[in-house]
């Protein structure tokens, strides 16, 4: 392959989004140290954390008026730039309301780069498939270096140099994107960002049959996703009865499988469709979590690469968005869609351990394969009845 500045673009995009992404995932594994270190119970950091999650999700659509109005290089840069800044001021906290705060801004200024991000490799690549699969691995890396770093960190120091593992990423990455990445124009530069977020050309947007159509099915993938990153060891300890050390490292597999399984997700959206692709994932998922509650312990591995493969959906989903949309809308269409099915996406942690309390584990990870069965029905329905979505 011949190196040319779309793949920079590709590969410093990737490294951003893995960097907003370890920021906010160092923070998990040291929340027992936070807790004695401030005196405060997990409930209030789990508050916290809950409010970093919102805030990055709430942020995706002003992000994408705001690449619009900027330029997409800009936005990265701020993205990343707050992420270390944050992550920084979050290892100096001085008391426990300054940290949950930073919490919250560390997620809304993580929230601004993948929209962004995800629209100027549109404007860089044909086949944006594969490039969205990519850059979407870039959060599963993060996800298997952050506990691992954070963990040996805190334990040779403390919680808060964990913590700053996120700022000493961030930096780094910040001066190869301003170094490395040219200025991009701006699409819509004269309009106000009042205009672009009336509430009346939003509804229709997101009331356009085949966007409405996608944002359904992507709901349903990130309602799985969320119950799975909240809640996979947890249910592999107390209903698997596995121990925390197997547990812990079937976590990183998924991530693992994950990872690596997104750019050919990617790929295969590109060359068979999206429907066809984005079926396959739902269809991996009815496997892997029907694999996780009844399958024997033999299976519980090839049920979470199941899993870790069906959680590759937003690449053919989010494809498929870019597909419909105008090219001038691209940026604040995306931020807004994204924003709507992470959001409904975010019930999967709460539905699933609310669930597991009142009927227990069987039943809350049951549901998981419902869920993805629902998404694989609609997906072949769609093109069964020829449905046009």
């Amino acid at each position: 392959m011949n190196w040319r500045y779309r793949h920079t673009v590709l590969g410093l995009c990737t490294l951003a989004f893995a960097s907003t992404m370890l920021a906010r995932l160092v923070i998990s594994p040291v929340v027992p140290d936070v807790t004695d270190g401030f005196g405060v119970s997990t409930g209030a950091v789990g508050l916290a954390l809950s409010g970093m999650w919102a805030a990055y999700a709430l942020t995706q659509f002003p992000s994408g008026i705001l690449g619009d109005r900027f330029g997409e290089r800009r936005v990265i840069l701020a993205a990343v730039g707050i992420t270390g800044c944050a992550s920084l001021l979050l290892a100096l906290s001085p008391t426990f309301a300054v940290f949950a705060v930073l919490t919250v801004a560390l997620g809304a200024g993580a929230g601004l780069h993948y929209s962004v991000a995800t629209t100027l490799l549109t404007k860089e690549f044909d086949d944006i498939g594969r490039a969205i699969g990519v850059h979407v691995a870039g959060g599963p890396l993060a996800g298997l270096i952050a506990p691992v770093v954070a963990t040996a960190v805190a334990t040779r120091y403390d919680w808060r140099a964990g913590v700053a593992v996120g700022a000493a990423v961030a930096v780094p990455v910040f001066v190869a994107f301003a170094w490395r990445i040219e200025p991009t124009p701006p699409e819509r530069p004269d309009e106000s960002m009042r205009d672009r977020m009336a509430i009346k050309p939003l509804l229709a947007l997101l009331s356009r049959p085949p966007i409405a159509f996608t944002t359904l099915v992507a709901f349903l993938g990130a309602f799985c996703w969320q119950a799975t990153a909240s809640f996979l060891p947890t249910f592999l300890v107390a209903f698997r009865d596995l121990p925390e050390t197997s547990a812990g490292l079937l976590f990183s597999a998924y991530f693992v499988v994950n990872g690596l399984s997104q750019p050919t997700i990617g790929w295969v959206s590109d060359r068979i469709g999206r429907d066809g692709a984005a079926a396959a994932t739902m269809a991996l998922g009815v496997v892997g979590y029907a694999a996780l509650v009844v399958g024997p312990r033999v299976a519980l591995l090839p049920a979470v690469v199941c899993v870790g493969a069906a959680m590759t959906w937003g690449a053919p989903l989010q494809s498929r968005y870019f597909d419909t949309f105008e090219a001038d809308e691209r940026g604040a269409a995306f931020g807004l869609v994204r924003t709507a099915y992470m959001i409904l996406g975010a019930s999967g942690s709460v539905v699933v351990g609310v669930l597991s309390d009142v009927a227990g584990w069987e039943a809350a990870y049951g549901l998981l394969v419902g869920v993805m069965g629902l998404g694989l029905a609609l997906l072949l329905g769609n093109r069964a009845l020829r449905l046009g979505l």
